[in-house]
């Protein structure tokens, strides 16, 4: 018995460590992801700030690349934030974000040339390099906005539409309970008088009977009041009628 409680005892023990052990690591984990979350922002932050200086510090090809990277940093970033913050909410933008997803591989190869032009000591050929530069990032950033404002726009229109459902909601309710004040409720209808009950059949008044007769005379009286006699035998002896005298 002292050994089974003891086996138990050492296996809640090695439980409680395994525990401890999971929860450290994914706190350690979590606060890992928080840190290089934070450096990348921070990071991210001073590429920003460095690039916003040389626009204004470095004149000719120079100054316009950190240009070009700063627009294109830019907008990639704002399209990211707000199809991230909305896809939530609104399945259809997977799509659009798997469009951007796509557009940032190209975004980042664009990144990467411009960075590297950075450190170019050909100014000329950094010169001749530039339009081509330009339209690459025009043509980035363009798509990037657009799905960024499209997805502003749907957001917004979803807004309206349930505001207008439910204004138009919350206006039929109003006027139902406003019903009693404009237009009184109409009375319940009465209901019909019923029909007079059926008179009750009449029974055949009391005859009057005389001793003798079978059921006070009525046989008699189903007989027909004038029944015609039966003819008298005619016999030899018997003379002819004479007519009455008219005299």
């Amino acid at each position: 018995m002292g050994e089974a409680v003891i086996a138990i005892v050492a296996l809640m023990f090695v439980l409680f460590l395994a525990l401890g052990a999971y929860v450290t690591v994914k706190v350690v984990g979590a606060a890992k992801r928080g840190v290089d979350r934070t450096v990348a922002q921070a990071r991210r932050s001073v590429e920003d700030t460095t690039l916003k200086a040389r626009t204004f510090v470095q004149p000719g090809a120079a100054g316009e690349l950190a240009q070009l990277r700063l627009k294109l940093r830019t907008s990639m970033r704002s399209t990211q934030d707000a199809l991230h913050a909305r896809v939530a909410e609104d399945a259809s933008l997977k799509e659009s974000l798997d469009l951007f997803g796509r557009l940032s591989v190209h975004g980042h190869e664009l990144d990467e040339d411009l960075k590297r032009l950075e450190s170019e000591p050909d100014k000329a050929h950094l010169a001749e390099l530039l339009p081509d530069l330009r339209k690459r990032t025009e043509q980035i950033t363009t798509s990037a906005d657009s799905l960024r404002r499209a997805a502003r726009d749907r957001a917004h229109r979803i807004a309206d539409d349930d505001l207008d459902s439910l204004s138009a909601q919350i206006d039929i309710e109003a006027g139902a309970l406003r019903h009693w004040t404009t237009e009184p409720s109409p009375e319940p209808a009465q209901a019909p008088p019923p029909w007079p009950e059926a008179p009750a059949p009449e029974r055949p008044a009391a005859q009057q009977t005389w001793p003798g007769t079978p059921q006070g005379g009525q046989a008699e009286a189903d007989r027909p009041a004038l029944s015609p006699t039966d003819p008298r035998p005619a016999y030899p002896w018997q003379k002819n009628a004479r007519p009455e005298s008219t005299t």
